[in-house]
């Protein structure tokens, strides 16, 4: 286990936070003379302070610091080049020797490595397509649960709902007794006369994972937004001459735009991040950049820790611009809702 401490400073804010909070409260409450119903808030604000602004902060402090607390730009240059660390290590004199007997850095294993990179575009690739099969499946579901007309809508919403009292773990580890080779489905397959599949410990399994996980996150914002939508709207549009798909495509679907962008913000930045999944269902043969974020974290170099500080921020800035875009488009938070 590393030697690994909050800085001094991190205390006395988190200190001095908590006397803010207490002084504020204090001073509301001789304002008002009493108790007013704003001030039933005040916890859940102490809450967001100490649990998501200070370490926040504090991500973004070790982000720019090296172990000795030295402010730097080092770890984002380790984002840049893994090897960075490494060269920046090594003996100067010795690095020369090597030249001199006709070594270089690429021999050495010291060469620039885009991995970190190379990780993160790969994440939002998986990401982008979990997104869009999301978005495939998920629509057409909540628009059927959105009509009036089908009277299993309330059915089906629960059927979704369900999994997802389900613990995110335990539903992962479903799809792997699926998936397995002794599986559920390898048993179908060999009854049928197909034949047992390699379906677990691959980039599908892992992709497959992904929708199974997140697909109520695209379905039930889009189905929130159509549950509410003004069905006139429709009817005067079929009365003026539009047939069903000229009014689903001129009135259904532009007015269930808030939804589908807060299904896909979502769906995205979730999937983006995850780590679990990659590692039950793709066996340790598939990385994603919330992987290589836990594998610095679990290292037992105190720079490393650094290093996926600095990794966690540059994800946080992704996901605040995904937040920037969805209050953009959807400023009331029409899409937001569950149910």
């Amino acid at each position: 286990m590393t030697d690994f401490h909050v800085p001094v400073w991190g205390y006395w804010m988190m200190g001095l936070g908590f006397a803010a909070f207490v002084a504020l409260l204090i001073s509301y409450i001789h304002k008002n003379r009493g108790f007013r119903r704003p001030i039933f808030a005040s916890p859940y604000v102490l809450w967001i302070i100490v649990f998501t602004v200070i370490p926040c902060l504090l991500v973004a402090y070790f982000s720019f610091t090296d172990p000795q607390g030295n402010f730097t730009f080092d770890n984002f240059k380790n984002f840049w080049d893994s090897n960075f660390n490494a060269r920046k290590a090594m003996d100067p004199e010795l690095i020369r020797q090597y030249e001199d007997m006709g070594l270089t850095l690429n021999d050495l294993g010291l060469s620039r490595d885009s991995i970190n990179i190379d990780t993160l575009v790969f994440s939002l690739w998986m990401a982008f397509l979990c997104t869009v099969i999301c978005l495939l499946l998920g629509y057409p579901a909540a628009h059927i649960m959105a009509d009036r007309e089908f009277k299993l809508g309330p059915t089906l919403v629960i059927l979704f709902i369900v999994p997802m009292w389900m613990n995110f773990l335990l539903r992962t580890i479903a799809m792997m007794s699926l998936l397995e080779d002794n599986g559920l489905i390898n048993s179908v397959l060999e009854m049928i006369g197909v034949g047992r599949q390699k379906l677990l410990n691959n980039l599908a399994a892992v992709q497959l994972g992904m929708v199974y996980n997140f697909l109520p996150f695209m379905v039930f914002p889009i189905y929130n937004v159509l549950n509410k939508m003004d069905y006139k709207l429709s009817e005067a549009a079929m009365d003026l001459g539009c047939d069903k798909w000229q009014t689903f495509y001129k009135v259904t679907l532009p007015l269930s735009v808030p939804g589908v962008v807060s299904g896909i913000t979502m769906v995205f930045m979730p999937a983006v991040t995850t780590f679990y999944i990659s590692r039950l269902l793709g066996g340790g043969k598939v990385q994603l950049f919330g992987d290589l974020i836990e594998a610095k974290f679990l290292s037992t170099s105190l720079n490393e820790w650094n290093v996926g500080s600095a990794l966690s921020l540059i994800m946080m800035i992704l996901i605040l611009a995904s937040l920037g875009l969805l209050r953009k488009v959807d400023p009331e938070g029409e899409g937001g809702g569950i149910v």
